[in-house]
């Protein structure tokens, strides 16, 4: 009965996501002799041939696959949903399977490596959708959460950010959902992203606090970025997960002590949706 539960849940999370497909492309990781990592990712396309706005996801420091049902967690679920029901095709990345990789939340689990090359993950990403005839080549955006929020960030930044390899129009705007890695230790005293950057995160968030992550966008706002920056003051990291209950990930707990908390905090929730569309609307073409 408990796979089946999780059958139907998974179905009324995809909402108006289209059946997906599996696609594979290469990412910019070549180097040193290492031949470059074969990505997967996972394509949900409304109906309409195009040419489309699209959207690449980056996933949680967790991955893209759940490790309990095996299928795509449940928050890009319903963000594809959301997003393919406004016009836009949406590829999500997975960065972990593809390199024998598992959770990278914990102490033991994070692979700096691997972080540094998600990056480049994105615009592997870009790269694969700007050579399909139903995208609209300069109309695409990315989103990414936590883990992929961070890289985001990066991507957006000269230290880790677009690789020599890539020649295609850039991306138009970029989202990061509470993400890791906010400081100028680690974005670079200089990171001022040159494409409009909306960031959400909730305020009680004690693994990826918004204190770092608005100071580190104030900073780079007086170099000239165009940055949203809003902090909702009830949420808690991942408030924008479908249904997902209040909980401490005490096998979380950081090197300075902190038990990470999340939850979905549902008012939140849906005004980041409308936020989203709206932000996606004036930089994409979203309907």
């Amino acid at each position: 009965m408990r796979w089946m539960l999780a059958l139907l849940v998974q179905l009324a999370v995809m909402g108006n996501a289209a059946a997906q497909d599996t696609v594979r492309f290469p990412a910019f990781d070549a180097g040193d002799g290492r031949p470059a990592t074969e990505l997967t990712g996972y394509l949900f396309k409304p109906s309409g041939g195009g040419p489309m706005p699209a959207v690449v996801f980056l996933h949680g420091c967790g991955g893209l696959i759940s490790a309990t049902s095996h299928r795509i967690v449940s928050r890009e679920m319903e963000w594809a949903g959301k997003l393919n029901a406004r016009g836009a095709a949406v590829l999500m990345v997975d960065s972990f399977t593809p390199r024998g990789a598992g959770e990278m939340c914990s102490r033991t689990g994070f692979k700096e490596w691997l972080y540094l090359r998600r990056p480049g993950d994105a615009y592997a990403a870009l790269a694969w959708l700007q050579r399909q005839p139903f995208v609209a080549k300069d109309k695409v955006a990315v989103i990414g959460w936590s883990n992929g929020g961070g890289a985001v960030l990066f991507a957006l930044g000269k230290r880790h950010g677009r690789p020599a390899a890539f020649t295609g129009p850039d991306f138009q705007a970029a989202i990061a959902f509470y993400p890791g890695s906010c400081s100028e230790k680690r974005m670079g005293t200089d990171w001022t992203p040159a494409i409009p950057l909306m960031v959400l995160i909730g305020a009680k968030d004690v693994w990826t606090p918004a204190g770092p992550r608005h100071e580190l966008v104030d900073r780079a706002a007086a170099r000239g970025a165009a940055i949203a920056y809003h902090a909702y003051p009830d949420a808690w990291h991942d408030f924008d997960w479908p249904n997902l209950k209040r909980r401490e990930l005490t096998h979380y707990t950081t090197r300075d002590g902190v038990v990470p908390i999340t939850g979905e905090d549902p008012a939140s929730h849906a005004d980041a949706i409308q936020r989203v569309q709206g932000f996606l609307a004036a930089n994409i073409g979203l309907h």
